[in-house]
């Protein structure tokens, strides 16, 4: 194998014309320019140099070598460069997906934060819920993904994700949503039974999944007239009186809940709000200082 050290050496060979001036060129003795022109005639498998007394002259492999090696030497150095400029957080990119609550509360604050720290590394985003986001992780289209999982399922899903780089970020309740003139308005709180006979808003189809299997909990099964991946979408329903929803204090947070009355839900509902990335991403400068950030964010 052709080494790059030995490629610098034959180029000072050839532009002073002899090991004694290449050395003081490259700075080290002549015994070791001689040892690494006869390690590179070694990989070539053909003379490189004629020596004729004490003249040196290049043979046409070394010369084709020499022509060549002016283009591999630069590309080597832009190389090092780009990937010094990339683990220095002056370059790179970071491809992040999200759910849309936490693409309107977390994420913001922690970009911001990316941008004035990093100004030269790149972040995308794009939205989708888990486990699509955890599928696109997966496959390689993005680097770092927000997901979140239910009490209930925490066991399955930390095994859903043992191959992943699991960061927990915060414990987000659901909340129960009613209209203002709801006979439980102004309640601190309800207990899911006595929601049995509302007409229901579900959200999207992993939360409309869990919202069933807590109202079965409380022995009953939700009537869902209403089904939507909006979440303002679901807080103007219930602000219309078209029925009674739960959704995350993210999600809450991130909506203007007009003629809505939030309360408390019994017993408490919770789900696990986590950054997700592969191992070997995890090491990655540019994403470890993203998921830094996020940690932050969350932390506000």
């Amino acid at each position: 194998m052709i080494e790059a050290r030995h490629l610098r050496v034959l180029r000072a060979v050839a532009g002073t014309g002899s090991f004694s001036a290449a050395a003081r060129e490259l700075g080290c003795t002549q015994p070791a320019v001689s040892q690494q022109m006869k390690a590179l005639e070694q990989s070539a498998s053909t003379p490189l140099l004629i020596r004729t007394g004490r003249e040196m002259r290049l043979t046409q492999a070394g010369e084709a070598l020499v022509r060549h090696a002016a283009g591999i030497l630069a590309g080597l150095t832009a190389a090092e460069e780009e990937v010094a400029a990339i683990a220095g957080l002056r370059a790179g990119r970071v491809r992040l997906v999200s759910f849309p609550s936490g693409s309107s509360t977390l994420v913001p604050t922690a970009l911001a934060a990316m941008r004035a720290a990093h100004p030269g590394t790149r972040i995308s985003l794009v939205e989708a819920e888990p486990p699509r986001s955890v599928e696109m992780l997966r496959e390689g289209d993005c680097d770092l993904a927000l997901a979140f999982r239910y009490g209930g399922g925490a066991a399955g899903a930390a095994a859903e994700w043992e191959d992943l780089v699991v960061t927990p970020l915060l414990t987000d309740r659901l909340v129960g949503l009613v209209p203002e003139g709801h006979r439980l308005a102004g309640a601190e709180r309800v207990g899911m039974a006595e929601l049995a006979d509302e007409p229901w808003i579900a959200g999207c189809p992993r939360c409309r999944r869990h919202l069933v299997e807590v109202c079965e909990g409380a022995g009953f099964t939700p009537r869902i007239d209403f089904a939507t991946d909006d979440y303002p979408a679901v807080v103007g329903l219930v602000g219309a009186g078209l029925g009674v929803a739960v959704l995350p204090e993210l999600a809450v947070e991130s909506v203007r809940a007009k003629g809505v009355s939030t309360l408390a839900v019994e017993p408490a509902v919770e789900r696990e709000v986590v950054a997700l990335t592969l191992p070997d991403l995890a090491r990655v400068p540019a994403v470890a200082a993203t998921l830094g950030e996020l940690v932050r964010a969350a932390a506000r």
